[in-house]
């Protein structure tokens, strides 16, 4: 099976994922999939595959679909809502990064075989920790702020498509750039770099543009209140 049609499987199995999660979960659901989303991310993009004849990193899309995340959240609970998901992306990164570096600094048994792959993983990841918070940070504050921008502007339903994919076009960019200059610069040859930094951004607005039909679903099972709630259950 090629690389591409791997990677539509897999953006195909992102966006529903969210629905299911949003439709049994409600906004807890989105913030627990924006957890998974940010931990996965940050180990998939150390690796570098073909695409399209690019060399891409492979977090794209699930990092990619946090944008989709925080555009629900904007769309149907508000903007103080989306800014949740934000934070919980930054906790879920950091505590992965404290864990796993003491994880790696425990001295292995005989019998253990995953130290050295846990190594070339992980010891890794501080810098791409730093990266992803600061473009996660920059990225999805613009995309919350430029989202209710547009949302003003054209509040109604059949502009729902322009303000996603409006708000997401300058967010990608920004979250590109940051991203790759700090946790690729002086890693890889500049054409190795440029081609990552482009195709990334690339990539990341071809899953924002693919997003939208999900982002139409989502409203129209919560208008339809369809979104089951996750809530406490008294004892």
């Amino acid at each position: 099976m090629s690389n591409e049609l791997l990677w539509i499987i897999m953006m195909i199995v992102n966006f529903v994922g969210i629905l299911i999660f949003y439709r049994f979960l409600g906004k807890t659901g989105l913030y627990i999939w924006t957890a998974i989303a940010a931990i996965i991310a940050n180990i998939q993009v150390v690796k570098t595959v073909e695409l399209f004849g690019f060399v891409a990193t492979l977090g794209n899309i699930v990092y990619g679909t946090t944008f989709l995340v925080t555009d629900i959240l904007s769309e149907n609970h508000g903007k103080k809502e989306a800014r949740k998901a934000v934070i919980v992306g930054f906790a879920s990164l950091i505590t992965m990064t404290v864990l796993m570096q003491i994880a790696i600094i425990f001295k292995p048994d005989t019998s253990d075989f995953s130290q050295e792959a846990l190594t070339t993983i992980f010891s890794f990841m501080p810098r791409i920790v730093i990266a992803s918070l600061s473009a996660y940070w920059l990225s999805q504050l613009h995309d919350i702020w430029a989202y209710h921008m547009w949302k003003n502007k054209f509040p109604q339903k059949k502009f729902l498509w322009m303000r996603n994919n409006f708000s997401t076009m300058i967010s990608q960019l920004i979250d590109s750039v940051v991203f790759c200059f700090i946790a690729f610069w002086g890693v890889f040859e500049l054409n190795v770099f440029w081609s990552i930094l482009w195709t990334t951004y690339i990539f990341k607005w071809i899953v924002a543009a693919a997003d939208t039909p999900f982002l139409y679903i989502a409203k129209n099972l919560y208008d339809k209140g369809k979104v089951n709630e996750l809530v406490s259950i008294d004892k």
